[in-house]
């Protein structure tokens, strides 16, 4: 699974102009199921972005997990972190899990980074959306669990 993970003083993704996920301090991350991604790997990302240590401690070090410091995480859902812009000018998305396999790993990642005892808020996998953010830093995490 690929995930990019951003540290943010708020973050809100909308529908059609509705708000659907709004959160205060924490983490929004954007999350991609690829070819051959399991149960397995979403556990691990889970686990691993839980405990993330890119929050700052009393002596201004990201130091500080998000559950240490009581933040929130919005997941959203983001296939094109599969693009491959190896040829030409159009990226390819093929390296993507099927929607199916891409939404069921999307709602197991979910389940457990809620079960880290983190505050989870969504977007809707395969939706249209509009994400809105305050990067804090910025910090900004590229995160895969094949490398």
């Amino acid at each position: 699974m690929r995930a990019l993970i951003q540290r943010v003083t708020s973050a809100r993704v909308e529908i059609a102009g509705d708000t659907v996920g709004d959160i205060g301090a924490g983490v929004l991350i954007l999350i991609c199921a690829m070819q051959g991604d399991t149960e397995a790997h979403a556990d691990k990302l889970a686990a691993k972005i839980a405990k993330l240590r890119i929050f700052k401690d009393d002596e201004g070090r990201m130091n500080r997990g998000l559950r240490d410091t009581g933040g929130a995480a919005l997941i959203v859902s983001q296939f094109t972190l599969a693009a491959d812009t190896s040829r030409g000018n159009r990226p390819g998305f093929s390296a993507a899990a099927p929607p199916e396999v891409g939404e069921r790993l999307y709602e197991h990642f979910t389940a457990q980074i809620a079960a880290q005892g983190i505050d989870v808020a969504t977007g809707r996998f395969g939706a249209d959306m509009a994400v809105s953010l305050t990067n804090d830093g910025p910090v900004t995490i590229w995160m895969d669990t094949e490398t």
